[in-house]
């Protein structure tokens, strides 16, 4: 067949001369001298904002998906397969960081004067992602009295301020678990059978430390301690008050049927048609992973460059980035569920009938 669109060129479906002619230092328009590697450090900022707007792409059609009532196995590979390239590409943005690392610290020092009060905070595209996967306001760590939207210019505070009223992935999926069908299993306690392994689980755990020769008394103590604080974590799952004043403090932050549909996504991720659901939740531990790395990474070379100088934004340079690293974190309610899971050989054995009717072609909304 005959191709009837008209030739294309290259450079021109790339627009290489606009792209190509975007890099524009300060320094040689400042002081007419070129500070060499302000070329690089401009190009690896472009680069960034490209993979941004990239991972932008395939969020946004991830939270399409969920947006729905009715989510189909077809389109949760879709989503798991568009989740595991930007986990991909955070792996490259992680890596690039190396390349910034080339320049010395006398190197930046060239031209860093030039640059304030710009900095990476004022990158709307990464709170943009932020925003989208879930990070919530209050959970921002803050370097002055103002928001996190201070620092941009009034259109992106805008493109900003008009997302945040909008379900982010984190909000969407939670929901999609609730709507799961395994949570009312009609005619078998799974949960009263988990429980007992649960704490069958403990009795050992305590006697194992209990017996443990080679622990002091006060060691013995200390252990027996952290083991009860994890048992009464797990009396939780038991009691949706509890879970509830758990996620009112902040210690938590899935809903009470969210959580449970997780954590039986995750105990029962050998049967077939939890295997797209389980790999769903893992990219979402991935992704979060990899930020946390990204912003430690970027926390370190801040401090090689600078030391304990502030950075170009105003803030305090590597604690602040250090500190988003700790608290930036969104989907921990699913990294926390291996607190929760006990040995297959202890697992509770689904009835065949229960497990014909595990499906997730269920679009009906579940009422409080």
């Amino acid at each position: 067949m005959k191709n009837s669109y008209p030739p294309l060129y290259y450079s021109d479906y790339l627009k290489l001369d606009e792209l190509l002619s975007c890099q524009q230092p300060k320094s040689e328009e400042y002081t007419q001298k070129l500070a060499h590697d302000e070329v690089l450090f401009i190009i690896v900022h472009q680069a960034y904002e490209l993979w941004f707007k990239q991972i932008l792409h395939e969020l946004n059609s991830v939270v399409s998906i969920f947006s729905n009532d009715y989510v189909n196995e077809t389109n949760i590979g879709i989503a798991v397969s568009r989740l595991e390239r930007v986990a991909e590409i955070q792996k490259l943005l992680i890596e690039q960081v190396r390349i910034v690392e080339t320049m010395t610290p006398l190197d930046f020092l060239e031209f860093r004067d030039l640059l304030f009060p710009a900095s990476g905070f004022q990158s709307y595209q990464f709170r943009q992602v932020e925003n989208k996967l879930g990070l919530r306001t209050e959970q921002r760590a803050r370097f002055d009295k103002s928001g996190y939207k201070s620092r941009l210019g009034e259109k992106h505070r805008a493109i900003l301020e008009n997302e945040e009223g909008q379900p982010s992935l984190c909000d969407l999926v939670e929901s999609w678990l609730e709507r799961t069908p395994f949570l009312n299993l009609q005619g078998f306690s799974f949960w009263d059978q988990y429980r007992a392994s649960v704490e069958n689980a403990f009795a050992k755990d305590r006697k194992v430390i209990e017996n443990n020769q080679g622990l002091a008394e006060d060691g013995k103590h200390k252990e027996l301690d952290q083991l009860a604080e994890t048992e009464r974590s797990f009396l939780a799952l038991f009691d949706e008050e509890k879970h509830n004043e758990m996620v009112a403090k902040g210690f938590r932050r899935l809903s009470y049927r969210a959580t449970q549909a997780a954590l039986f996504i995750n105990l029962f991720r050998d049967e077939p048609i939890l295997h797209l659901p389980f790999r769903l939740l893992t990219m979402l531990i991935e992704i979060d992973e990899h930020f946390t790395a990204w912003r430690y990474k970027h926390a370190l070379m801040v401090q090689r460059m600078l030391g304990t100088k502030i950075g170009t934004g105003g803030s305090s340079g590597h604690s602040y980035l250090k500190t988003t690293a700790e608290n930036h974190k969104v989907f921990s309610d699913f990294t926390n569920l291996s607190t929760f899971l006990i040995p297959r050989s202890e697992l509770p054995e689904l009835p065949e009938d229960i497990r014909k009717t595990l499906g997730f072609y269920y679009s009906y909304k579940h009422e409080n």
